[in-house]
């Protein structure tokens, strides 16, 4: 009887301890389903922010006129470079002289062999003279809107593109001489036809960015620009709620830094508000500029450039 009444106590012990591995085990699983481990953290999507792109406008004006060949135009240009080197794009400068005077275009470049080219421009020059001010016509002018706001918005999109989601390799462009154009004889969009000029490879559209910055913002169709690539991106920001600012018809035909970029039959446009009251005057300054209004257009260009996956 000791025997079996021993044999019994033994297979009951082993029988508990099983059961209590098994609910240890079970325990466990449970824990892991409620305390799931721990997973890297997906890179959060960082939004086009209007007021850091303003904070570029006000940084440009603090060097002064941004004229050609000026030591106010030099410091907006290594800014540029700056900014662009800090969100880790690489940098090229692209100098050339006009008529005597030092000039370069500043390109930053991303996503380098991933797909065809995409150029975003802008210029950082500003006029010698402004030749719209009847009070002032010799004084330069001041550059918010008319240079600093399509800087500020190509800075801020190299800040914030998230360049996993492009399918292209992206130039974001900074032209010099552009805007003395019918001063002491110099011809306008001088900085981008010396790049146009002087491309060794097709990109396959060029998106230029001017005077977007204005309070009361209404960025019409320009009629020097590609049709098709206007109405993908006019759609975009209609879909984003931006139907009061960007209207789909043609409103002016503007010679600016796209066109020498259509001559060489790459398809571009120009998103600019032509309607400025303060073009080409002493006015043109940082208060008539809104972040709201860069924001608008610096979301709609980073939605196009990260949803678009075949262009033409």
């Amino acid at each position: 009887m000791k025997l079996i009444f021993t044999s019994l106590k033994g297979t009951r012990t082993k029988r508990f301890l099983c059961l209590l591995v098994f609910a240890s085990i079970l325990l466990g699983l449970g824990a892991m389903l409620l305390w799931p481990l721990p997973q890297p953290a997906p890179s959060p999507h960082v939004t086009f922010d209007g007021g850091k792109a303003y904070g570029h406008v006000i940084a440009q004006m603090a060097f002064g006129p941004r004229i050609t060949g000026t030591d106010g135009n030099r410091k907006a240009g290594d800014y540029i470079a700056e900014q662009l080197t800090q969100a880790q794009w690489s940098i090229e400068f692209q100098d050339f002289t006009y008529r005597d005077t030092p000039a370069r275009n500043v390109i930053g470049r991303a996503n380098l062999g991933r797909g065809p080219i995409i150029i975003l421009g802008a210029h950082y020059d500003t006029r010698r003279w402004a030749d719209n001010d009847v009070n002032h016509p010799r004084d330069p002018v001041p550059g918010a809107n008319d240079g600093a706001s399509g800087v500020a918005i190509l800075l801020e999109l190299a800040r914030t593109l998230d360049l996993h989601r492009v399918h292209y390799e992206i130039w974001l462009v900074f032209f010099d001489a552009e805007d003395s154009g019918g001063i002491d004889d110099w011809d306008w969009i001088v900085g981008s036809t010396h790049m146009a000029r002087n491309l060794l490879v097709q990109p396959q559209a060029m998106i230029l960015v001017d005077m977007v910055g204005d309070i009361d913002q209404r960025i019409y169709f320009d009629g020097n620009s590609d049709g098709t690539l206007s109405q993908r991106i006019w759609s975009i920001a209609a879909n984003l709620g931006y139907g009061n600012h960007f209207l789909p018809q043609v409103r002016w035909h503007v010679i600016d830094d796209h066109i020498p970029f259509i001559q060489r039959g790459i398809p571009a446009i120009d998103i600019i508000d032509f309607d400025y009251a303060y073009w080409h005057t002493t006015a043109d300054t940082a208060d008539k500029v809104s972040p709201d209004s860069l924001k608008r257009v610096g979301r709609t260009l980073q939605l196009f450039l990260e949803t678009t996956e075949q262009l033409m």
